[in-house]
């Protein structure tokens, strides 16, 4: 299992501690550093079964600052996965990548019912 955070995001700090707490194993990459590229993104997209603005760090302050609430209708998929693979800011996290699952951001009892059960 692939875990994207950003070391000092409270919410991925959260999410990390799940993890450990429960002994899962997971390979962390650093969102900021090492963000997705458009492809791998268009992939665990389709995959999530998600809407695409599930994908997106609503709350970041790049997301305010490009505007991209009023922009994002407008845009194509793919525009919009090349937008987030040019900045890991751009994009929710904590990003988890399964076998069969994707989960977007931390919301611990998603997180038990897919991970524990």
């Amino acid at each position: 299992m692939k875990v994207y955070c950003y070391s000092k995001c409270s919410t991925c700090k959260k999410a990390l501690a799940f993890l450990e707490e429960h002994h899962i194993a997971y390979e962390l990459h650093d969102i900021k550093e090492e963000h997705p590229d458009a492809v791998w993104l268009e992939q665990w997209h389709k995959q999530s079964g998600l809407p695409l603005k599930k994908f997106f760090n609503t709350s970041g302050m790049l997301y305010k600052e490009k505007q991209l609430k009023d922009k994002l209708p407008n845009m194509s998929e793919k525009e919009q996965y090349d937008l987030l693979a040019t900045d890991g800011m751009l994009i929710k996290r904590p990003l988890v990548i399964g076998e069969d699952f994707i989960l977007t951001g931390f919301r611990q009892k998603e997180w038990e019912e897919r991970l524990l059960f």
